[in-house]
């Protein structure tokens, strides 16, 4: 018998019209979907009439999950994986369903497709033909070790973060890293809002504690100057 495979699907991080029309065949012809949440992808599929069977994966349920879906595909089914937004595994629960499978020789196939953090890095003007992708700093435990490791970095810097803990964010790393520090702020990418605020630290510090931020949010850092 044949064995299925694993697809990883990008979807839109903000725009519809930012899928491609391959995501859309390959969501239509799998035998199921895994989304992390069911309500939020339940709107793209049916906006693109994919009538689908579909499964949650997210990180609650997920450790569970990940053996049925890898005895599914075993059995010769084949599984897309999606996100609520943007390419499953960066930053999200995706990462060990791809993980299980590589470990189980399932084949698996990423799409390229849409992800937050390259509009924000291209769109920032700072050298990017070199850079570092950190997602999102460890909220407590092993904070401050990851800026201190940090501080000597030459590349690029990108980080995820969410707009209620931005300032702190800022804050800390106009301490570690210096106010003159050059570095942009993009949110709600690709999105009717979209916005990219640039500037050294001090200055996007003063502007986000004036203007509330709201959205899904990329802090885009320079590396340090020769």
């Amino acid at each position: 018998m044949n064995m299925g495979k694993l697809y990883v699907v990008p979807t839109p991080v903000g725009n519809l019209e930012d899928m491609t029309f391959r995501a859309i065949r390959i969501l239509k012809e799998v035998d199921l979907i895994l989304a992390e949440d069911t309500r939020t992808s339940g709107i793209l599929l049916k906006h693109f009439e994919i009538k689908n069977a579909m499964q949650s994966h997210h990180k609650f349920n997920e450790h569970k999950t990940v053996e049925s879906v890898v005895n599914r595909i075993k059995a010769g089914e084949t599984v897309a994986l999606i996100s609520d937004a943007g390419t499953p595994g960066i930053s999200d629960p995706g990462f060990l369903v791809v993980r299980e499978c590589v470990r189980n020789s399932i084949e698996v196939q990423c799409l390229p497709g849409a992800t937050a953090f390259v509009p924000a890095l291209v769109a920032s003007g700072l050298p990017n033909e070199k850079f570092c992708f950190e997602g999102f700093l460890p909220q407590k435990k092993g904070r401050m070790t990851k800026l201190k490791s940090l501080v000597e970095e030459r590349r690029t810097m990108v980080f995820y973060e969410s707009p209620h803990r931005l300032l702190k964010t800022l804050t800390q790393f106009a301490e570690y890293f210096g106010p003159e520090r050059q570095a942009s702020v993009s949110r709600e990418i690709s999105k009717v809002h979209e916005e990219t605020v640039r500037g050294n630290l001090t200055e996007l510090i003063e502007h986000f504690t004036e203007t509330d931020p709201r959205g899904e949010i990329v802090i885009v850092i320079a590396g340090i100057d020769d």
